[in-house]
């Protein structure tokens, strides 16, 4: 199978979280999001309108678990947001059982996906946050298998 992908610029915070509202809406249990992005590239931000798309609260607050490893949130399905950036290798992901919610009855969120691609399942939606200036962000959405494939063109036709 052939990997297609989509960018989308988008100018504000509200925009990022906005295109990741749009990818929730469209996802559903056992579907995975993998994040890519140097800090500060918005992977928070595109996390919290993956859980707003996921019918999670706006009021609950979307925080990066980068000590905690993973949060737990409940909307039509949970969502599981998972931050690998403290982990030293692999092995430090899978003695922390962190694979498990990869097929698990939810929505799993990866932020720092590109350390360890090899852990990912091939349903995985990749998304790719380059900082262009303060504000700015070029976001690429890529995947391969059909799944997601489906996903990417409905999120293309939605958003344009």
């Amino acid at each position: 199978m052939q990997e297609e992908s989509f960018t989308f610029r988008t100018s504000s915070g509200e925009e990022t979280i906005n295109l990741g509202l749009r990818l929730g809406t469209l996802l559903n249990e056992g579907d995975i999001v993998a994040l890519a992005g140097d800090l500060g590239s918005g992977k928070t931000w595109f996390t919290k309108g993956v859980a707003l798309g996921l019918e999670i609260s706006s009021d609950t607050v979307i925080t990066s678990p980068s000590f905690s490893l993973m949060n737990e949130y409940q909307g039509r399905c949970a969502l599981f947001h998972i931050d690998v950036y403290r982990l030293e290798n692999v092995s430090d992901f899978l003695n922390a059982g962190l694979d498990e919610y990869l097929y698990g009855n939810g929505v799993t969120v990866m932020e720092w996906a590109d350390r360890w691609p090899e852990v990912l399942p091939e349903r995985s939606i990749k998304v790719q946050l380059v900082i262009l200036d303060e504000y700015s962000r070029e976001i690429t959405l890529s995947g391969y298998h059909p799944k997601a494939l489906r996903i990417l063109k409905q999120i293309k036709e939605e958003v344009g």
